[in-house]
């Protein structure tokens, strides 16, 4: 048995890396509809919904600007996701090590210590995503309004973060890499620049993974068939992951409005810059209303509830067991 738990910790690595390609693959557009969306503000709308910014998105930028930022979520997603459901499964093993099954809240508190270990990889990968992915709205905000020019409303920033950012309207758009503004941020920010909204995204991870892992155990458990064959089948892990996933995106959807906020280096016309969490909160609230904390919600839990779906499917599904070449363990069976 402890062989067993030693070498499955690299399947689970494997199944999270895989389960998060896959994923980001398939909901990637969505997922820029819904940080363009979060960032634009009252009075300045481009977009109406997720499917008017997609189609302009496709007319102004072509086919892979939808898959703008694309890269860099599925170079860092594969560590982001294998922490993440790693981490839950190490924790949830500690705290059952008494042989009891876990109560409701051993099964937070596993959730609680996996999303505050994934933010080491998501609150950089989120960074350098949001810059990318919100460029394209800003140059549609120029064109829009070519008497208006957008300012960078951050002290210090360097030319190569600007050009990420060109509205110009020339045909030509001067494009950087995810690897370029990295460097930038290191050379201008150091390392802090990189985790520039570190506090919103433990405001905005820690409360999801409270809520999704122990609601997936209980809604995965419903399927089983028997005691005898605890493992349910494969579309109901999909279901369970599907479900669960969507709750707890929409039930953190205003945290995740602050944390793009927050990352976005560049500001467009009349935007508004913010002084950390509270500030970011508080202006909001009083300029937009409380609805705007809801603004792409929808859109997250598009994104969401087929990335944690296709995620527990891997996972249950042991494609990193068999890869590796033992059977797999199911860590929700015990």
């Amino acid at each position: 048995m402890a062989h067993q738990q030693q070498i499955s910790l690299p399947a689970k690595l494997i199944n999270g890396g895989i389960a998060g390609m896959v994923g980001v693959t398939c909901v990637f557009p969505i997922d820029l509809a819904k940080t363009r969306l979060q960032n634009q503000r009252s009075g300045q709308q481009l977009y109406k919904n997720m499917m008017d910014c997609l189609i302009k998105t496709v007319k102004s930028e072509g086919y892979f600007g939808m898959y703008r930022g694309a890269a860099v979520n599925l170079t860092l997603v594969t560590p982001e996701k294998a922490i993440k459901l790693a981490a839950n499964d190490f924790f949830r093993h500690q705290l059952s090590k008494d042989g009891c099954s876990l109560t409701v809240f051993k099964e937070m508190l596993a959730g609680c210590c996996a999303g505050m270990c994934q933010v080491i990889i998501t609150t950089p990968m989120e960074m350098l995503k949001i810059q990318l992915q919100d460029a394209g709205r800003l140059a549609a905000q120029q064109r829009v309004m070519p008497s208006v020019v957008t300012t960078l409303k951050m002290a210090g920033t360097s030319a190569v973060l600007s050009r990420s950012y060109n509205t110009s309207p020339g045909p030509q758009v001067m494009r950087v890499s995810a690897m370029q503004i990295t460097r930038e941020l290191l050379r201008t920010k150091g390392v802090t620049g990189l985790y520039r909204g570190l506090g919103a995204t433990l405001m905005r991870d820690i409360p999801f993974s409270v809520v999704y892992f122990p609601l997936f155990a209980h809604l995965h458990q419903l399927g089983q068939h028997s005691p005898e064959d605890p493992s349910p089948p494969f579309y109901w892990s999909f279901m369970s992951g599907c479900l669960a996933g969507s709750i707890a995106a929409v039930a953190v959807s205003p945290c995740d409005v602050v944390k793009t906020r927050l990352q976005s280096l560049k500001k467009g016309a009349n935007e508004e810059t913010y002084n950390g969490l509270v500030d970011c909160a508080r202006k909001i609230l009083r300029k937009e209303g409380p609805g705007a904390f809801l603004k792409g919600a929808s859109c997250r839990a598009l994104v969401i509830a087929p990335l944690f779906g296709i995620a527990q499917v891997v996972y249950f599904v042991g494609v990193g067991e068999f890869l590796l070449g033992y059977t797999p363990h199911n860590i929700y069976s015990a």
